[in-house]
Order: C-alpha cells, then structure tokens, then sequence
C-alpha cells in the first residue's frame, strides 16, 4: 500500500512538472530578454533593475494574501489556473509594445510576476503533500528540475529566434514574445487536465507531524537569514544589460547564457534536494556559499571564460532558491497552515529581493565595485545567520 501511495505521489509531482516544465518555458525564455528588449526601447538601467525588484516583490508579497486564501478555500487548482493565466498570457502581450508606449511592458512584466503570485503558494502546497511519500528535498528537487528544464528549453527557443540576424531587431524580439504564447495556451490545457485526473492531492499527506507552525521563533529566525541571501543575490535582467552595455557577449548570446544557467539550476536542484534529505540545512549554506562567486566573476571581469564562470555559480544558487529554501518551510509547517507559510516566507524573500534590487540598480550607476561588495555581504551574513539557525534548531526542532 505504501508503495503504491509514493508511485502515485510521485506521477502526481511529475505531471506538475511538466506543468512547470512548459510554463517555465514560456516566462523564463521571456524574462532572457527582458533586459535586452527593454534596453531596445529606451529603458535605462535604473528602471530596468527597479523593475526587475519590484516585479519580483510584488510576485512574492502578494503571496501572503494568496497563500491564506488558498488555505482557508481549500481551492488550490483555481489559485493555480487563474494564475497561470495571468502569469503566462501577459508575455505575448509584450510583443505589442515598442518605444512609443515602452510603459505598457513595465505594466505587463510586472502583471506576470502578480500572476506568479496568485499562483505559487497553491503549488508548492501541492507539492509539499507529497513529501511525506517522496521526502522533502526529493519532491522539491525533483519539481525544481522539470520546471529548470523548461526555463532551458526557453531561452534557447529565443535564442534560435534571434540568432536569424547578427543584430536582433526591436521586431525579432516582439516575434519571440508572440510565439512564447504558444506554450502559454499548452500549460494552461495540461493544467485543466491535471485537476480533473488529480482533485483531492491533499490526501498525499494522510497525516501530519505537527500542528501549525512549529515553532515561530525557528520560522523567524529563518526568515531573517534568507532575507539576507535574498538582498545579495541579483536578477538576471541586470545581468543581461551588464553584458549587452559592456559588449562582453553578443546580445544573441544572452539567450543562451541563461539557458545555460536554467540548466545548472535544475541539475544543483537534485544534487542539494539529495543532499537536504541527508544532511539537512548545511547543504542550502554549500550552495549559497558557492554561489558568492558569481557577482565578482559577472561584474568585474572581462574575459568569457570568467563571465560563463560566474553565471554558473549563478544558477547553482537559483536552484538553492527554489528547492532547499521551500523544503525547510515543509518540515516545520502542517499541511492545513503551508499555503500560507509558503505566502509569508515568499512575501518576505519578495521584499528583501526589491529592497536589494534598488540598491543594486543605483549601485550600478555608480561603482561596479561597490555593487559587488554589497553583494557578497549579503550572502555572507546570510550563510552566516544560517549556521545560527543550525544551533538554534538543534534544541527545537531535533527531527529536523
């Protein structure tokens, strides 16, 4: 019977995967040229990393509001399904904009992030129900790796899209928004479809370990440190426009880094979703700690060597993000109480992310040198109130 309950638990979280695999293309090969596209059409730096914060703020605050209204309605697939079309449907809108009215695709870029917000705590409550058959770092790790696929396999459509020219056009780009909306329409079909074969994911857990949230004092104490992590780690826009303004590497090229990026997202996903279940929270400040690497390498050097380097790192402390950072939420929250610890602890990353986005943005204007060191500090003091976290929990959370 236990058996049967894991093969049927995990079916359930592959076919979510899959869900992400395809909506994860369709943003995730959108938001590897927002930064280049936004540059086309007149958009400063400034604006672009304000933006880039405050769509990611407003995808994660948003999410206390979402997560509790999943919780009390118990409507998870509605959450998801009016999400995802908010989510996904603005992308091929941006394809109507151009110089003349530039603010249309701020409005649009931020309207998918509040779609995302609508959506993400349902999902990764659906995905929680089945850590008690799967494991906590393996479902997660396992639903990080399908959806970086697809955020791969997106980037890399935009990039055969653009590399038709040496030089993409304003309308290359618009054609590569368009057809993004394709695979918009496929993720919205296989999510009907899942809702109908799957209606009660919930009965996964058919028990649960603890009674709402464990302990605030633990949840509080995490929150603090990932707000750091949060702060220090920079968007890929930025990045993007870093290297298009510098020259580095050809603006068709960008496409490609960031499905290469997407890549070594999915597999540092499994590798520390492994490592979670094995050796517990160490294993999100062996991410993080390797990840300080990037924003020194992206920002300081010259070379495409050192650059491709960085945004490695990059992409092993995006995986860390969204595997290892949701499965300590699923440890210490019940299932009746996670859309709504899932809807704090985003809100909470989502404004430490704006707040650093800012900063880096205006940094950027200044001293290169100072955004870096800003950075690194970030993370740093992060890990480090992560290691904090490790002794506190010892005596609270002995199963942890």
């Amino acid at each position: 019977m236990k058996k049967q309950q894991q093969k049927s638990a995990l079916v359930f979280l592959v076919f979510l995967g899959f869900i992400s695999l395809l909506s994860d293309f369709t943003h995730e090969g959108a938001r590897s040229i927002y930064g280049s596209y936004l540059g086309l059409i007149g958009v400063s730096a400034f604006l672009i990393s304000l933006i880039s914060g405050l769509g990611e703020f407003l995808g994660q605050a948003l999410r206390i509001g979402t997560g509790i209204i999943a919780d009390r309605t118990r409507k998870y697939w509605f959450m998801m399904i009016l999400g995802y079309a908010i989510n996904l449907l603005a992308i091929p809108l941006i394809a109507l904009t151009n110089e003349s009215i530039w603010q249309v695709a701020l409005v649009l870029i931020l309207l998918e992030r509040v779609g995302k917000a609508i959506r993400a705590p349902a999902k990764s409550a659906l995905v929680s129900f089945t850590t008690p058959q799967l494991g906590a770092g393996k479902a997660f790790a396992i639903q990080e790796a399908l959806d970086q696929l697809g955020a791969f396999l997106g980037p890399l459509f935009v990039f055969a899209i653009l590399s038709v020219r040496d030089q993409p056009t304003i309308t290359d780009y618009q054609l590569s928004f368009a057809l993004l909306g394709i695979f918009a329409i496929m993720t919205l079909v296989l999510l009907v479809i899942a809702k109908r074969k799957y209606p009660h994911p919930d009965e996964f857990e058919t028990k649960t370990l603890v009674s709402g949230f464990r302990s605030s004092k633990t949840f509080i104490l995490y929150l603090f440190a990932i707000s750091f992590i949060a702060f220090g780690f920079i968007d890929f826009p930025v990045i993007a426009f870093h290297l298009d303004q510098s020259g580095t590497i050809p603006a068709v090229m960008i496409p490609l880094l960031y499905a290469f990026a997407m890549g070594i997202d999915a597999i540092s996903a499994l590798f520390f979703g492994h490592l979670f279940d094995k050796i517990g929270i160490k294993s999100l400040i062996i991410a993080i700690g390797l990840s300080l690497a990037f924003a020194p390498l992206i920002f300081l050097t010259e070379t495409r060597f050192s650059i491709i380097a960085g945004v490695l790192f990059w992409g092993v402390g995006m995986g860390a993000h969204e595997s290892i950072l949701k499965s300590v939420v699923a440890l210490i929250v019940s299932k009746e109480k996670r859309a709504t610890a899932y809807g704090i602890f985003n809100s909470v990353f989502g404004l430490a992310w704006f707040l650093g986005s800012v900063t880096i943005g205006l940094l950027y204007e200044w001293s290169l040198i100072a955004l870096v060191a800003v950075s690194l500090s970030a993370e740093g003091i992060g890990c480090l109130l992560l290691l904090s976290f490790i002794h506190y929990k010892k005596d609270r959370l002995n199963s942890f």
